[in-house]
């Protein structure tokens, strides 16, 4: 992680560096030039005026010796040779006095600057003032070399704060897997001592606090399995004795048989409690809910001729959610119709859809995410809807089919589409208002009770509710 930190601030360090260094070098060298182009410029019109005043040539040198640059300024006079060394092409020369132009040019040495100059008698001379290369280019590697120097300075000095950064996140982490790798060992004592950034000592005293909490279950879980054992075996050691008088009796092998069954039975009852709880999403095991295992497979009432007011199940299946939303700071609302509900299933099959539906929520959106539970009641139907603020589902015919793979994470939704279908229903999936996904399972109603029994009509006071956690 250090690695990848200290890479991550060099990669971003240099290009930042490399998108300043890059037009500031140009930027560098362009002022340079220009600045050696306008002192040339400058000298050349200096001595304009002396050129007005007169032609002597020694005055003339004298002036430009004046200037400092006797040695790349050099005056064309009509009719005369050029007073110095002349490195202006003849081109431009001619240019400069046919047409009377100022030229400021690059040529391949360096920089020619010919400012003319208009004498008595309607004669041209020409002030001609040459800049060599060298010139141009005076200090530039300099700058350069003090803006790669900072450059490096700054891309090092990120590198070195990223990898302090990178090793008190690494160290933390270390920490605390070393601590996970304990308690997963057993060590139930371990604990760590909160360090690092502020994600990271959330991290670490949750761990502490959940190193705490199992310690406790542990302990009550002991204790359980202590107290079942004493209140058990003590009837147990009261039949083995009473089996033993009976020795010789035709009774006494079933007695003894008997006994022996209900040892196994103990010992089944005690390898079960101390076996770890299986917890379900967000400590819902701690909280009593019933195991899967425990109900019948989804439907499966269908075919027993079961009855059940779908209304009634959907509210005790959701008070129950409830205490889970409260934990979590989730807003439930609570919808039901006050028409009768009956349809040809268990309450167990209800509850299985319900709870199904609603743990889903818990396990695939984040604390907070409100959700609603509504029951309607159209012509020949009963229509459950659950819906939540989550991301949603981007692809309900695939989430549909994932149930029939053993594992899959689509088993809940499964297990709505098979009660649905065992009355003659279906299920659909959309996005709802919440802004997340919008589950209808629709059961076909049950057909009419038979004469003399009477059904069990929903109470009115349960019908329609909303359900805000208590802490919000």
């Amino acid at each position: 992680m250090r690695r990848s930190l200290a890479g991550v601030a060099l990669a971003v360090t240099s290009m930042v560096a490399l998108s300043f260094l890059i037009p500031l070098a140009a930027l560098v060298l362009s002022l340079v030039k220009e600045q050696g182009v306008n002192a040339a410029e400058q000298r050349a019109a200096a001595l304009a005026p002396v050129l007005t005043l007169t032609t002597d040539p020694n005055a003339l040198r004298e002036s430009a010796a004046s200037l400092d640059a006797s040695d790349y300024l050099v005056v064309h006079l009509p009719g005369s040779g050029p007073l110095g060394t002349s490195r202006a092409p003849a081109t431009l020369l001619e240019r400069a006095q046919e047409g009377r132009e100022s030229i400021s040019q690059e040529i391949p040495d360096g920089w020619i600057c010919l400012q003319p100059v208009v004498l008595p008698g309607d004669q041209v001379a020409v002030i001609e003032n040459f800049v060599p290369e060298a010139e141009l280019t005076r200090g530039v590697k300099e700058s350069w070399a003090v803006m790669l120097f900072l450059a490096v300075g700054l891309v090092g000095g990120s590198v070195l704060v990223a990898d302090r950064l990178g090793a008190k996140v690494v160290r933390s982490s270390k920490r605390l897997a070393q601590a996970s790798h304990a308690l997963g060992r057993g060590d139930l004592d371990t604990r760590v001592d909160p360090m690092g950034p502020k994600e990271l000592r959330d991290a670490g005293l949750a761990f502490n606090a959940m190193a705490h909490r199992m310690t406790e279950l542990l302990a009550v879980e002991r204790e359980l399995v202590a107290d079942l054992s004493h209140r058990l075996r003590t009837p147990l050691t009261a039949l083995h004795l009473a089996s033993e008088r009976m020795a010789g009796t035709p009774e006494s092998a079933r007695v003894e048989a008997a006994v022996g069954e209900l040892e196994t039975e103990l010992q089944a009852i005690i390898a079960a409690a101390r076996t770890p709880l299986a917890v379900g999403p967000m400590g819902q095991g701690l909280l009593g809910a019933e195991p899967a295992a425990a109900r019948p497979a989804a439907g499966a009432g269908a075919a027993a001729g079961a009855r059940c007011e779908a209304a009634d199940v959907v509210s005790r299946r959701t008070s129950f959610w409830t205490v889970l939303a409260e934990q979590q700071n989730r807003s439930c609302t609570l919808d039901l119709t006050q028409e009768p509900t009956t349809v040809s299933l268990s309450d167990d099959d209800i509850a299985a859809v319900v709870d199904a539906l609603i743990g889903n929520i818990f396990r695939h959106t984040a604390p907070g995410t409100p959700f609603g539970v509504q029951v309607l009641r159209t012509a020949q139907a009963v229509e459950l809807v659950v819906e939540d603020g989550g991301p949603g589902i981007p692809d309900p015919d695939r989430a549909l089919s994932r149930g029939s793979s053993t594992g899959s994470t689509g088993l809940g939704l499964d297990i709505a589409q098979r009660a649905a279908s065992a009355t003659g229903g279906s299920m659909r999936i959309a996005r709802g208002p919440l802004g997340g996904a919008r589950i209808t399972v629709t059961f076909a109603l049950a057909p009419s009770a038979p004469s003399g029994r009477r059904l069990r009509r929903p109470r009115a006071s349960s019908r329609r509710r909303p359900v805000w956690p208590r802490n919000r």
